[in-house]
């Protein structure tokens, strides 16, 4: 069971300057992406134009915190070839990008020379720092959160380090 939107849009909410997600793993097993994954992998492919279909409260949330001016970034560390659920979080990645998150990705091979933590995490204004933990199986366990200033400053430097070496979404091919 994931952290519910409720308590993450709190959090999300209180950002000032800027939220960055870093995702790490090629398999993500989240109960409430079942039924699109499966319609994914029998051809359902996301329309561009039919905005209503696809435009959820996650997408509300996003732009209402860059209307505030709020920059928010997600970066994914991915294998190649891709996993098929990292294919899958490519084909629908262009509604995040049109509610405003700005999105790259690093194949993984890259990453070797970047000190990462150890789990995915949001980071916000630099200075809150939200990991979230999965098990092997890539379900979401729980969530840990920290002000600690050297766990920030260690994210925020891999999360730099990660943007950096990333590719823009629209110029990334799977």
């Amino acid at each position: 069971m994931a952290q519910s939107l409720s308590s993450f849009a709190d959090l999300i909410r209180s950002a000032e300057r800027s939220a960055m997600h870093l995702e790490m793993r090629d398999v993500y097993a989240v109960g409430n992406e079942d039924a699109a994954f499966k319609a994914w992998r029998e051809g359902h492919r996301l329309d561009p134009e039919d905005r209503e279909s696809w435009w959820r409260p996650w997408l509300d949330l996003v732009q209402e915190v860059i209307a505030k001016g709020v920059r928010v970034r997600r970066a994914r560390i991915v294998g190649e070839p891709p996993s098929e659920y990292i294919r899958y979080e490519h084909s629908f990645s262009f509604t995040n990008i049109a509610a405003g998150e700005e999105i790259r990705w690093l194949p993984r091979r890259l990453a070797s020379g970047i000190a990462l933590p150890g789990n995915d995490f949001w980071l916000f204004d630099g200075k809150i720092v939200q990991f979230n933990v999965f098990d092997g199986d890539g379900r979401w366990v729980h969530t840990d959160q920290t002000e600690d200033q050297a766990t920030a400053g260690l994210c925020s430097d891999a999360f730099e380090a990660v943007w950096d070496l990333a590719v823009p979404h629209d110029n990334y091919t799977i």
